[in-house]
């Protein structure tokens, strides 16, 4: 659109949307008269653009007017978030991109973003109210406070403040344990606690999560919310980039003033166990699945897809490639992903209904080729200290308790470690991109000289290192990038 076009677009508001021009797709509802019953943790671009979408579908047909969603955050830069959604009526503009062309809609579901306040006050008083059936979390997957082996981490700092000051919490969890303790003295049922993070078994673990807490703090407490609270595991999918100035210049292109436009690709799926425990919305009415089945499910996806995810973006950032799109074009990445996809991680997948493991790698490959994605390797590779013990290191054990091959898998640590040192081989700097940056960065300086002292932390391999198979062909090519390059070791891969 010409640049007159983008000086007068529509400030976003309750007020202007009958304002804004005709394609742009905006709620069939009327807002006001929704009633609130999901107080969900974490706003990012994510949610905004899968379980509030969903949601707002669903409303659209006329259904679910009394599930609206209250937005919560925990930590001070969600207050930021919180403003610029407030200015809008807490509307959002999602952006479709697809090769064949871009659209846009305005979604609603939303309706109200809690105060970020330290001791989480306004959070715990809200949730604490009969009317909230469903409080649900997108944390990333690094928040769920887990040891190595998975277990519950109770020595953690934060876990610990929360565990000794139960009435002014830290964490999203200890204020749920607080709401969940007000819920049971004032004789109100649980709400259910579902996690939309990518984790394999993610409502196991917010249980694990939520009553290992609570006993911290009562036993009887942790035993009620054991047996009387629902926690659905779930398998969520939508590629979302991060939004930039890009993303706003894009909504002004439709005629739209959002100040938190959210961009996403042209496809979502949402797989979840039916246990909840206060009821909830029907969002099959609008494609989401339930099934008993979800694990399988689950696997798939975080072994194809997210863990596909960074096969390709730890290169990516070695090699100085800005996006997964441009990565899926790169000759020798390209051909890293359909090989260690095809030959090392499928072998370790199961079917679902209606899809083969190399049909679905099929599918993520054109999901990843999309260019109007613009999806930065920076991003996907962010927090690799959370992602490659939750997507990678899983495959590669099964491949080794099988003796199946796993020179790929290794390379791909290798390659994680090479990008942790900080440096591209065009010699710019990595910025810090993880919790652990300043440790990652420390330990893969010394590993240029020793390659072990990568796998020997424990914190993420556990006990990985003392497995001779996968150390000899993780030093091969650690080795190997150092001395000949990145494409010399993808090529020598690729080409075997």
């Amino acid at each position: 659109m010409d640049e007159l076009t983008k000086t007068t677009a529509t400030p976003l508001s309750n007020a202007t949307l009958d304002r804004l021009p005709d394609s742009i797709r905006t709620p069939r509802y009327d807002r006001s008269k929704l009633t609130p019953g999901i107080v969900h943790i974490g706003l990012g671009n994510f949610h905004r653009a899968h379980q509030a979408w969903y949601l707002h579908r669903l409303m659209d047909q006329g259904f679910a007017h009394d599930w609206a969603i209250i937005g919560a955050g925990v930590r001070a830069p969600d207050t930021a978030m919180r403003d610029r959604l407030l200015k809008q009526d807490c509307l959002t503009t999602l952006i479709e991109l697809d090769p064949s062309g871009k659209s846009a809609e305005v979604t609603g579901a939303m309706i109200d973003f809690l105060p970020v306040e330290e001791t989480n006050a306004a959070l715990i008083a809200r949730m604490s109210r009969s009317d909230i059936r469903i409080v649900a979390l997108t944390v990333t997957e690094g928040g769920y406070y887990r040891t190595p082996d998975g277990g519950f981490d109770a020595d953690h700092p934060d876990v610990q403040h929360d565990a000794q000051n139960p009435a002014t919490p830290r964490t999203a969890f200890g204020a749920m344990v607080a709401a969940l303790r007000a819920r049971r003295d004032a004789g109100i049922g649980p709400f259910t606690c579902q996690s939309c993070d990518n984790l394999q078994g993610n409502g196991d673990i917010l249980r694990r999560t939520i009553t290992g807490l609570a006993r911290l703090q009562d036993a009887d407490l942790a035993d009620w919310i054991d047996a009387n609270a629902t926690f659905p595991n779930a398998m969520v999918d939508c590629i979302v980039p991060a939004t930039g100035p890009a993303e706003l210049d894009l909504a002004r292109d439709f005629g739209i003033d959002d100040a938190a436009p959210v961009t996403h690709e042209n496809f979502r799926q949402w797989v979840m166990e039916d246990a909840f425990c206060a009821g909830r919305p029907d969002w099959d009415k609008v494609g989401a699945t339930f099934t008993a089945g979800v694990h399988t499910y689950e696997t798939m996806k975080l072994r194809c897809l997210n863990a596909g995810h960074q096969v390709l973006a730890n290169a990516g950032e070695i090699l100085s490639v800005e996006t997964i799109a441009d990565c899926m074009a790169h000759n020798a990445i390209n051909a890293l992903f359909r090989k260690v996809e095809m030959e090392e991680i499928v072998p370790h997948v199961e079917a679902v209904p209606d899809m083969q493991p190399r049909d679905y790698v099929d599918l993520i490959d054109r999901r990843f080729t999309n260019p109007q994605i613009r999806d930065t390797t920076r991003r996907v590779a962010f927090d690799g200290s959370s992602r490659h013990p939750g997507f990678l290191l899983p495959i590669l054990r099964d491949a080794l308790s099988t003796g199946a091959p796993i020179e790929g898998l290794a390379l791909v640590e290798a390659l994680w470690a090479r990008m942790c040192e900080g440096t591209r081989e065009d010699g710019s700097t990595i910025e810090p991109n993880d919790p652990m940056w300043d440790d990652l960065q420390a330990t893969a300086t010394e590993a240029k000289t020793r390659p072990a002292a990568w796998i020997e932390q424990r914190r993420i391999y556990d006990d990985l290192a003392e497995n001779a198979r996968f150390a000899a062909a993780f030093d091969t090519w650690l080795t190997m990038i150092w001395s000949d390059g990145t494409k010399a070791a993808i090529n020598a891969y690729t080409n075997a």
